[in-house]
């Protein structure tokens, strides 16, 4: 039985992958979630997201909006990520500096044994291993390669079993069934081919607010079961080089430093 490919990306169009336009939550969202620690005082936070196009009136009717919805708490000075936000803060810190381990042969594998779930259950069941870099080999079986240094969380074992394996198939071919590399290595090579083209502020915000996605979706795979012309390194260290000029920037707007 053939692997169920689980999306990473689709290949990218002909002038390079799609790019989604950023609204001000967007930009508010980017900013807080590359900062370290993710808060800002107010004023300085609407005047950094004017510098992508966004006014002022909108920036701050956009700050309202977010605390109101539970996505940002109101501090002393300004705005700081809700709790939610900082998980997914770092989970795009792990997608831009993943922790790996040397790979010996030894491979992740999840089954699924909770029966009776509804189809929105099974799809945030689906969601959350995808997002644990897992894929589908069948329905209900999930695998890859154990080269990642982070735990799976607990709470799957109310509803799979976890085991370690060593599948008899070439460890190459099974990877390349499981993932689509290739688009991924080619959506990839677009998004770095647009880094080098965007000079403005908000079209180079819009450009790696896409890396970061994608770089989301990158199984981060032993190397010696990559393409020899893998992107994936160069992809970050980019995005690593956007956010220390982002920083920069944030820190001399807030400290005149």
């Amino acid at each position: 039985m053939r692997p169920v490919r689980t999306p990473v990306n689709e290949s990218a169009p002909p002038d390079g992958p799609a790019l989604r336009p950023l609204s001000a939550r967007s930009v508010v969202l980017s900013l807080l979630l590359g900062a370290h620690p993710p808060e800002l005082p107010a004023r300085e936070l609407v005047r950094l997201v004017e510098g992508f196009d966004v006014g002022g009136s909108t920036a701050r009717a956009a700050l309202s909006r977010m605390a109101a919805a539970g996505d940002l708490r109101r501090t002393d000075t300004g705005y700081r990520l809700s709790e939610r936000l900082l998980k997914r803060q770092r989970r795009q810190d792990e997608a831009v500096r993943p922790h790996t381990r040397a790979w010996e042969g030894d491979w992740e594998m999840v089954v699924v044994t909770a029966t009776g779930r509804g189809a929105a259950e099974r799809a945030d069941l689906r969601a959350r291993l995808t997002a644990l870099r897992l894929a589908e080999l069948r329905e209900g079986v999930w695998l890859r390669p154990a080269n990642l240094c982070r735990p799976l969380p607990a709470e799957l074992d109310r509803v799979a079993e976890r085991h370690a394996s060593r599948p008899a198939r070439p460890a190459r071919d099974l990877a390349a069934d499981l993932w689509p590399l290739d688009a991924w290595s080619a959506t990839a090579g677009a998004l770095l081919d647009r880094v080098g083209r965007a000079r403005r502020p908000a079209d180079r915000l819009t450009v790696f607010a896409a890396v970061v996605r994608h770089l989301l979706a990158d199984p981060v795979l032993p190397p010696e079961l990559l393409p020899s012309d893998w992107p994936g390194a160069a992809l970050r260290e980019a995005y690593a080089r956007y956010q220390r000029e982002q920083a920069g920037q944030v820190r001399m707007r807030v400290t005149g430093r």
